[in-house]
């Protein structure tokens, strides 16, 4: 038995790919999402299937929140010991299977129960993905935070898209999700087959000694960064979540159309991503953050007021630009403060922020079961309006200076 489990990690590498680290990274952020992003473009399905209203959905929803926070406030001792590579190998083909059962859920207590472990493992990963970018932004000299969490929106979209085709084909959401299980197990194996851990940074080296807490308590310049992100994570769970919903509530679309709505915010999300790191280099953090703001304003705005279906998806992605590249920057901003373990500051802004999924869910739910769908978006214009007063506090999010030459 043990000779078998040692031969397992050789087994994986000779079925991975070889590719440059920060190419690693990449694969590591698009299966992260992969692995989860197929279960939403089927919600509106899925809740049919329960035959309960958007009120319940929302409070089933906060299982995948609540096991996320969890996980974050508490796991940076477990990640740490686990270390990165088992983490990503064992827990991102595993992740899938939870939002699979989820399907099958007859009541919002049963799919409440099979999202929450799903969250749990979501929450570790969350911590890896972040600290294995800043490690390699370090190490080349580039930045890479945004482009990674492009390749999550590029995941995001492929599961998305892949949604939106097969309800066109009209296969169910559980052999969808099914198959997304083994979609995920082959990309793991190909994709992370070969993963190292990046090297740690001086300040993790600086901290080794120390022990890690339990629970990552956010300092106050942590907490400033929350407030700048709320709005972008609120916006972008509620299109993620609801986006499939609104587009049949509102406008009587089919599914298929519903998809088409989550894969057109992630889809704006992940192009902005992918050239959001040349804009932060040329600009400050804190001019890119008050443009990007201002078009999720506008974008929550369109689909807010909309009359038509078309108006709705131009807004689904302004959604998509507006709420790109806030999170990254302030995730690089907790990961580069010298002042705790950045597992520690990278979990207490994760934890943190992830707060509002844990709310947005049976709220935006609530929301729309009293005053209709449209008001689940419209709710967070103030959140923006805040973040916009606040977004000078991205003016530290600026990468240090590093050797290497950058690009």
């Amino acid at each position: 038995m043990r000779a078998a489990a040692l031969a397992a990690p050789s087994l994986l590498q000779r079925l991975g790919l070889s590719m440059p680290q920060h190419r690693r990274v990449f694969a590591c952020f698009f299966l992260y999402s992969f692995c989860m992003g197929g279960f939403f473009p089927r919600l509106a399905e899925i809740q049919r299937g329960m035959g309960v209203g958007e009120g319940a959905l929302g409070l089933a929803l906060i299982g995948v929140a609540a096991g996320t926070l969890i996980s974050l406030s508490f796991g940076a001792h477990v990640i740490e010991r686990m270390g990165h590579r088992r983490v990503l190998l064992w827990i991102l083909p595993v992740l899938p299977v939870f939002y699979a059962l989820a399907s099958h859920a007859t009541s919002p207590l049963l799919m409440f129960l099979c999202l929450f472990p799903a969250g749990i493992l979501i929450g570790a990963v969350e911590v890896v993905v972040n600290l294995e970018a800043d490690r390699a932004e370090h190490q080349s000299g580039r930045r890479l935070m945004n482009r990674s969490h492009a390749f999550w929106s590029i995941g995001f979209f492929s599961a998305a898209a892949l949604g939106a085709l097969m309800a066109w084909l009209g296969v169910s959401p559980q052999w969808h999700l099914a198959g997304v299980v083994l979609l995920s197990v082959a990309g793991t194996a190909l994709l992370l087959g070969q993963f190292e851990a990046a090297p740690l940074r001086a300040a993790d080296h600086s901290h080794a000694d120390a022990q890690a807490p339990r629970f990552a308590t956010p300092s106050a310049a942590i907490l400033v960064l929350v407030v700048v992100t709320l709005p972008a994570m609120v916006l972008e769970g509620a299109g993620f979540d609801w986006s499939a919903i609104y587009m049949r509530d509102v406008f009587g679309s089919s599914a298929f159309l519903g998809g088409v709505a989550v894969a057109t915010g992630a889809a704006a999300q992940a192009i902005t991503r992918y050239f959001a790191d040349g804009f932060v280099e040329r600009h400050s953090p804190v001019l890119v953050a008050r443009i990007l703001l201002s078009v999720l304003a506008l974008g929550c705005a369109l689909v807010f007021f909309s009359g038509s279906a078309v108006v709705s998806l131009l807004g689904f992605a302004l959604m998509g630009v507006g709420s790109s590249a806030i999170f990254p920057l302030a995730m690089s901003a907790a990961a580069q403060r010298t002042d705790r373990p950045s597992t520690v500051n990278v979990a207490a802004l994760a934890q943190t922020a992830f707060v509002s999924f844990l709310l947005a869910p049976p709220l935006l739910g609530l929301v729309a079961q009293q005053f209709g769908i449209r008001w689940s978006f419209g709710i967070a214009l103030p959140l923006v309006a805040w973040a916009l007063w606040l977004s000078s506090a991205l003016g530290a999010s600026g990468v240090r200076a590093r050797s290497g030459t950058p690009g």
